[in-house]
């Protein structure tokens, strides 16, 4: 038995209302549905969902159309788990289109935060905002977006005053929790973490910094250990404990410009590491075994940087 309930909308509108198949599209669009047939539109079933596929159904109807509304368990074909990566793709692809216009503005405005940066910046949090209400399976891509928005806010503001430096010697045989199917920042700071902060750190993963008590969250939203002002992560972390080493300081760079994408640092020798872990994750290999691979890539390169 389906673990979900789901909700699907049939309709159909004579081929000569135009204006109101339009009016019909733009509402199931703006709702989160996605399209599983021609026609056919899917949302989970929640009280929320089912009323406002109610009110379209009416509403196509009184438009001259015909419509019917289904509640289902199961869907022949279509598992929970690949109905759910539907909704998650759809999400992840508004998200990336989101990461991209947050990057163009950054670029346009890294020295003038002018009235039209701030507007442009609030119409980019309004619309991740809108995203995040129809992401009913919380998309991998949520919280790279939402990473990168704070930074850019960060960076509009008058710097932070300084966070006080800390002694590896307090973070000894911790748990570190950091979200799942890490990528160059998350992979290149657990790597930092184990070999020169706690070499004997326990990684574990979850969607939410509060998930896991006592755990050490980094690469979250609002956290301890993450993107601040311009840094991401890893720089981050290398300023916090004092960490002063020429090659570590170019790996930072490297992995600024791989996660940021904003060419600060104009270097893109980890964006190759940074697609072969997205290539492995598509492969479904697990968490721990990023960081594992990912670990033995910097290893390689931070050996290269220290004979320069």
């Amino acid at each position: 038995m389906s673990a979900h309930s789901w909700l699907l909308l049939l309709y159909s509108l004579p081929a000569t209302h135009k204006t109101e198949r339009v009016a019909v599209w733009r509402k199931l669009k703006k709702s989160g549905a996605i399209q599983i047939k021609t026609s056919t539109y899917l949302l989970p079933d929640t009280a929320a969902q089912y009323e406002l596929f109610q009110w379209l159904a009416k509403q196509v109807k009184d438009y001259g159309g015909e419509s019917t509304l289904v509640r289902a368990q199961e869907i022949e074909g279509l598992s929970d788990e690949k109905l759910i990566g539907l909704f998650n793709a759809a999400r992840d692809s508004q998200y990336a289109e989101l990461a991209n216009s947050l990057r163009s503005l950054n670029r346009r405005g890294t020295k003038r935060r002018d009235a039209q940066f701030a507007g442009e910046m609030e119409t980019l949090k309004k619309e991740f905002r809108r995203i995040r209400e129809v992401d009913f399976f919380n998309a991998p891509r949520a919280h790279d977006a939402e990473v990168l928005l704070q930074r850019i806010q960060s960076s509009a503001r008058p710097k932070s005053t300084a966070a006080p430096k800390l002694d590896p010697k307090n973070f000894q045989s911790k748990t570190w929790m950091t979200r799942p199917r890490p990528e160059i920042d998350r992979v290149a700071s657990a790597w930092l973490i184990r070999r020169f902060i706690d070499s004997t750190a326990t990684f574990v993963f979850a969607p939410a910094a509060d998930l896991v008590p006592n755990a050490l969250p980094f690469d979250f939203p609002d956290v301890e250990f993450s993107h601040h002002d311009e840094d991401c992560t890893f720089e981050t972390l290398l300023r916090r404990f004092s960490i002063v080493d020429k090659a570590l300081r170019k790996i930072g760079e490297m992995v600024h410009d791989a996660d940021l994408d904003d060419e600060k640092f104009q270097r893109d020798e980890c964006i190759g590491i940074d697609r072969v872990l997205k290539g492995w994750a598509k492969l479904g290999i697990s968490d721990d075994e990023l960081l594992r691979r990912g670990g033995a890539c910097f290893d390689g390169l931070y050996s290269f940087l220290q004979r320069l």
